[in-house]
């Protein structure tokens, strides 16, 4: 269990800023012996919590010379995010001067810090839950606004605020049970046994907002996560071109010439909040159509990249008429999302670009077409929209302290569980310690959501996945 598991007690080293050169480096220390290795390592400086000071780095051959100025703040314990006291040198960020401050903290009796080992001290320090340093990981590697705002909700412990109501009235279930059983036994005399229907009661008040937040995870994974876009079509249907329109930008290579491209280009965007992942494959012709052998691995992969995708664009040239081999393309997507799209409706006699349209793009599960132009832009806000529609986006920016990892989602799923067979044992009479065993079980999946009954090598696979100095 987490809250049995002691905070180290040696002091750990390492550099908190990105690789590379920069205007600033910050060297972070953390543990018993911070403050007093760090004062090795600096000009004379006095440490208070909270307060930063400038300084100067000293020369480790000399230990007088000055190398680098720098500011130095000292968080001290308890008051710190590990718990442990905590000083950071923030240096100029030359590599070496860097290097150098680490290396004469190890010299000092530091040990360089295991990947997220400092926001994994802070966890076992009781200084936040699992949930909210799951979220610190998050917010690191957000790609989109809306992923930094979700994550900060969570590391403000949004779901453990969620989670509260749901436990507390497990544990007055559980608490009431237990008294009742006292009862029963002669220990108590002022308390009343709890008749079924008001178990049965509990239960239900207990199951419904865990229900809602198991609910959750298709919007917060989908959030966290992002989804794959794969635009397919055959060749010279404008593919590129409406990747670039979605991107904004001119990544993929356009020509009028048929099979331009030949691999998969992929590029990330931020479409209402959601991380994409787009992906223009190859034009997709038919297996026994010849093709060189450069293409041929582009329509495969194609193929890959349309089997993977969270969500297929069919493209369509709205100027031809619809052939066999489109039909069996179509065909192949089977009922996974998609989405069917006309474009070039530029070139097209209707005002609309719609009107006099020379095939039906149509199959037998979704009759909707949406009409665009890659070349002038119409009908794409109509497209984007469709897409986050597809995608069952809708709300989940709204849903704060949702469920967004898979750990997160079992956690809840085997307190339900758990909650349902004491219901079952509730409703054929089994005695209330039988119950109880259940109601226990439920208590401690749901504790594991935050962390409270986590085991060591779940924390590890946890904070292995976190950067150095975090």
């Amino acid at each position: 269990m987490a809250e049995e598991i002691q905070v180290q007690p040696d002091t750990i080293v390492a550099i908190s800023t990105p690789p590379g050169r920069g205007g600033i480096g910050i060297v972070r220390l953390s543990g018993a012996e911070a403050v007093a290795i760090a004062q090795q390592m600096l000009a004379k400086v006095t440490m208070e919590h909270a307060r930063s000071r400038f300084t100067h780095v000293l020369d480790p051959r000399d230990g007088t010379t000055h190398v680098d100025d720098a500011v130095v703040t000292a968080f001290l314990a308890p008051h710190s995010y590990t718990g442990d006291d905590v000083v950071e040198i923030a240096a100029h960020g030359s590599p070496v001067v860097l290097a150098m401050l680490v290396d004469r903290a190890l010299t000092l009796g530091a040990r360089l810090a295991a990947a997220g080992e400092f926001t994994q001290r802070a966890f076992l320090a009781g200084r936040i839950d699992l949930t909210q340093a799951e979220a610190v990981h998050d917010l690191i590697a957000a790609q989109t606004l809306d992923q930094a705002r979700v994550a900060a909700q969570q590391l403000g412990g949004a779901m453990s605020r969620r989670v509260a109501p749901a436990k507390e009235q497990l544990l007055h279930l559980i608490a009431f049970l237990e008294a009742g059983m006292d009862f029963a036994s002669g220990e108590l005399d002022d308390v009343d046994v709890v008749p079924p229907a008001q178990i049965e009661g509990e239960i239900a008040l207990t199951r419904a907002p865990l229900e809602v937040l198991a609910a959750s995870f298709v919007h917060g994974a989908l959030l966290r996560q992002g989804a794959a876009l794969a635009l397919v079509g055959l060749p010279n249907a404008g593919k590129s071109s409406l990747f670039n329109r979605l991107l904004e930008r001119n990544r993929a290579i356009v020509t009028p010439i048929a099979g331009t491209t030949r691999d998969t280009v992929e590029e990330s965007l931020s479409l209402g909040g959601i991380p994409i992942r787009l992906i223009d494959t190859a034009g997709l012709r038919h297996e026994q159509e010849r093709i060189d052998e450069a293409e041929q691995q582009g329509v495969a992969r194609s193929r890959e990249a349309l089997a993977d995708a969270d969500l297929v664009l069919f493209l369509h040239d709205a100027t031809q008429t619809l052939t066999e081999e489109e039909r069996r393309l179509m065909a192949s997507v089977g009922e996974r999302p998609h989405l069917l799209v006309e474009n070039k409706i530029d070139l097209l006699a209707g005002e609309d670009g719609k009107a006099d349209s020379s095939t039906a793009l149509r199959d037998d599960r979704d009759s909707h077409v949406l009409h665009v132009s890659a070349l002038t832009g119409v009908g794409l806000e109509e497209l984007r929209a469709a897409i986050l529609r597809a995608l069952h986006a809708e709300g989940a920016l709204a849903d704060a302290g949702a469920l967004n990892n898979v750990r997160q989602r079992e956690a809840v799923t085997a307190t339900i569980a758990a909650l349902d067979a004491a219901s079952v044992a509730n409703e054929n009479g089994l005695p209330h310690e039988l119950i109880l065993v259940d109601l226990h079980n439920a208590l401690r999946a749901l504790d594991s959501l935050t962390g409270a009954t986590t085991a060591d090598d779940i924390l590890g696979r946890i904070f292995s996945t976190f950067c150095i100095g975090k």
